[in-house]
């Protein structure tokens, strides 16, 4: 019975032994195949990671060729942009210089009209003042004629100038004609007939000089008596003394009531003119009377025959023209100073529009520069190969 209870006792320990080493074996089966599953998940999972690799790496390779042709697209639409905006700029700066100088060649045009507006009517106005003066000295020699008609026919004249009256009124009307025929009929703007002074007399005739000249009074004298007198074959000897000294004394006479007449401050010339209407009589002045000239020069008051009267008005005309182109001339030299003055600003103004031409054409080679490099860079972006597809990425590197 203890023996069965032994044998038992040891059948159940071997039975124990054995169901230990069959859990042991098992465990060791089972570590083996958590092994076995764990290098086969570790070669699935390896599987996996090369196949998430590969698709990394397609990914990331799209993700280039995606933003290397997005960089390209920007880069030419950049490019394109840029050379549109060039192009709009330069038609831009073409049409602001287009009408620029459309601008001042309008202003260069209105003031070269007006220039040769002024001009032409300066030239207009001389052409008609020498026709003028042409026409007024064929008057003159019309004149001039008529007078030599008349001296030939001097008998004649001295029968009609025996009144003293008539002599004074064929003075006057000489005079006129010398006017007339210098300055033209009625040209009040230069002289007047019968004019009436400040002190209540009436001169024959006035010349509106310009100043510092003055206004010049005229008035005409005929001493025709004692000339006769003093060249008459049946006067004696001691008549034409006489008669040469109240020829004298006359005319002294004639100088003084001028010049106390005739002269007025602030109102004539501080001279007058005598007028002689006899060429013969002025003559035997200035040979045998040379006392009358001294006494007239000391009285301001100046001998004048119709010869030396023509001269002297034919030169206050010349002045006159003179005078009045000046005035355009002085026109003509503001309109120039005034050129100046555009033609100045012109230039400051396109100085100033050159400077900022320069700096657009600078900022513009600095954008072209910049386009360029970064077409460049664009185009080393689209050109990478990504190689290595070898390469392994654990999943530290992945997250």
């Amino acid at each position: 019975m203890q023996l069965l209870i032994i044998i038992s006792l040891i059948i159940l320990i071997v039975l124990v032994i054995l169901v230990a080493m069959l859990f042991s074996q098992i465990n060791k089966i089972n570590i083996q195949n958590q092994k076995i599953e764990s290098i086969m998940m570790l070669s699935n999972k390896e599987n996996e990671l090369q196949e998430v690799e590969k698709s990394i790496l397609l990914n990331f390779n799209n993700l280039g060729n995606m933003l290397g042709k997005t960089m390209f697209d920007n880069s030419q639409l950049l490019s394109k942009n840029i050379d549109v905006f060039k192009d709009e700029f330069r038609k831009s700066l073409t049409d602001d210089f287009d009408k620029l100088n459309r601008h001042i060649e309008t202003k260069l045009e209105g003031i070269n009209n007006k220039v040769e507006e002024r001009l032409s009517k300066g030239f207009e106005e001389t052409t008609k003042t020498f026709t003028s003066v042409l026409e007024r000295l064929s008057k003159i020699d019309e004149a001039q004629k008529k007078i030599e008609s008349l001296s030939t026919n001097i008998v004649s004249l001295q029968d009609v100038l025996t009144d003293k009256k008539s002599r004074g009124i064929f003075g006057e009307v000489q005079l006129y004609q010398i006017l007339t025929s210098i300055f033209g009929e009625k040209n009040d703007k230069i002289f007047n007939t019968q004019y009436k002074l400040s002190n209540g007399t009436l001169v024959d005739a006035i010349l509106f000089a310009p100043e510092p000249i003055g206004n010049i009074a005229i008035d005409s004298k005929f001493p025709l008596e004692n000339y006769r007198r003093m060249y008459d074959v049946n006067t004696s000897e001691q008549d034409k003394l006489i008669a040469r000294k109240d020829f004298a004394t006359n005319l002294k006479k004639h100088i003084d009531d001028i010049s106390s007449k005739y002269i007025i401050q602030g109102e004539t010339s501080d001279q007058a003119i005598l007028f002689l209407p006899a060429e013969a009589i002025f003559a035997e002045i200035n040979a045998y009377h040379t006392g009358i000239i001294e006494y007239a020069n000391n009285k301001k008051v100046w001998i004048a025959s119709p010869t030396t009267l023509m001269s002297v008005l034919t030169t206050l005309q010349v002045v006159l023209m003179n005078l009045e182109r000046d005035k355009y001339a002085h026109i003509i030299q503001e309109e120039l100073m005034k050129l100046g003055q555009e033609f100045e600003r012109y230039q400051k103004r396109w100085g100033a529009l050159e400077k900022d031409i320069d700096k657009v054409l600078k900022d513009v080679k600095e954008v072209t520069t910049t386009s360029n490099k970064i077409s460049r860079r664009f185009d080393e972006i689209s050109n990478v190969k990504l190689v290595n597809n070898n390469h392994k990425i654990n999943a530290v590197d992945i997250d």
